[in-house]
């Protein structure tokens, strides 16, 4: 079993920074991937960021240069900075960490936590 625990959000004004923490913890391998998607109703899930064990980081176009992830293994945390907010980032931000074992892929998922920019 694998639990995510986010925390981090609220409400900011646009050109605000928040950011967001999430802490797995029970049964997880050594390597694995974490980040974040964000939802927002009436549109599909989309993928912010993911970082690696090596530190490989990816980014969707719109956040570039504004949103920056780090992990600390010992910890089992990743981070998502999040700088010059806009109104279009407002969505509900989900952790996720992914793990493969003898081929299956397994996904575990926090709970979410809502960011809102907006003056």
């Amino acid at each position: 079993q694998v639990q995510l625990l986010e925390s981090g959000g609220g409400l900011v004004q646009p050109g605000g920074s928040l950011r967001l923490s999430c802490v797995a913890s029970g049964n997880i391998f050594s390597t694995f991937i974490m980040g974040w998607y964000r939802q927002v109703p009436g549109k599909q899930r989309e993928w912010v960021s993911f970082i690696s064990n090596d530190d490989v980081t990816t980014y969707r176009d719109s956040v570039k240069g504004r949103f920056t992830i780090s992990r600390d293994n010992t910890k089992n945390t990743v981070y998502l900075q999040m700088t010059s907010l806009k109104p279009e980032d407002s969505a509900v931000y989900v952790c996720n960490l992914r793990m493969t074992r003898d081929g299956t892929t397994l996904d575990y998922w926090g709970q979410g936590t809502q960011v809102t920019v907006s003056s």
